[in-house]
């Protein structure tokens, strides 16, 4: 100590080397740990780990064995803005597993068996920004609100998925969309999907690997890129009339044509017992006189 109170540099590495024994002390079994982290990356761990540090903020249970994230301790970890949870086995039961974690703003889930995601799934992140949901072969569905509570979400990437369709409105609504991962899925372009693809060239989202956004489905518009087949889709899905409506034309020019005869012959009818009725008044007029 000098003179001063102040400890020498001395004294200050070792009250460092104490807090990190003592943080290294806290460390979860096969885990690495260094201030506010934890880290275990690639251990095969089976389930989540305990004794996690309560301050901790920045979690990676990277290329792991996972396959299931207890709501309840999750929650524990109040002040956790960061998790990275790629290349495990993480399914669908995942609503409601973020609870306790509203300050959380950067999740990955790529690389996992997610099947769909609901409304329920990530409605309490309100701070995420970044939401990485890529390589989820069996993701197959996304809920029109799945991100209605996620406003301030940035960047957004569902690549490699099993998706055919998107609601526009589930992009649409995130004013602060920035980036979205679109390449390589399953994408049915549809008349449905025309609005979607009519988003996408006048929005200023950035599209990465733009060049594999392409259709999957129809035949005749497979591998044709979501700017190119816009123009297809407005002349088959809005100038192209289709069987059943044609038969339905033909249905409703014959119900005007029926209506305007049966309307036509009533008002003949009309005309005739009018003028019946005319003239034998007129009759009965000339009788009395």
């Amino acid at each position: 100590m000098s003179p001063s109170g102040r400890p020498q540099p001395l004294s200050l590495m070792f009250l460092l080397g104490m807090g990190m024994a003592s943080e290294r002390i806290n460390c979860p079994s096969r885990c690495s740990c260094q201030y506010l982290e934890v880290n275990c990356t690639g251990q095969q761990l089976q389930e989540f780990p305990a004794a996690i540090p309560l301050d901790t903020r920045q979690l990676i249970l990277a290329a792991n064995n996972v396959s299931y994230l207890p709501a309840v301790e999750l929650s524990f970890l109040a002040d956790l803005v960061y998790l990275d949870c790629r290349k495990n086995l993480l399914g669908d039961d995942l609503d409601f597993t973020f609870i306790g974690v509203a300050k959380l703003v950067y999740l990955d889930l790529s690389f996992n068996n997610l099947t769909q995601v609901t409304f329920s799934t990530f409605s309490h992140l309100l701070s995420l920004v970044v939401l990485k949901i890529s390589d989820n072969p069996n993701l197959v569905a996304i809920e029109k609100d799945a991100f209605a509570n996620n406003t301030w979400l940035r960047h957004l990437d569902v690549s490699r998925t099993g998706l055919k369709f998107l609601d526009t409105s589930i992009v649409r609504d995130l004013p602060n969309l920035r980036f979205l991962g679109l390449s390589d899925n399953l994408w049915h372009c549809n008349c449905s999907f025309l609005d979607f693809i009519t988003w996408m060239t006048e929005s200023n989202v950035l599209f990465p690997d733009a060049d594999n956004i392409t259709c999957y489905t129809p035949e005749g518009l497979r591998a044709l890129k979501m700017p190119a087949v816009e123009a297809q889709l407005h002349f088959n899905c809005l100038t192209r009339l289709y069987k059943q409506d044609y038969i339905f034309l033909c249905l409703i020019g014959f119900c005007i044509f029926f209506a305007g005869t049966v309307a036509a012959w009533l008002a003949g009818v009309c005309a005739v017992i009018y003028a019946v009725h005319t003239s034998k008044g007129e009759e009965e007029d000339e009788d009395d006189t």
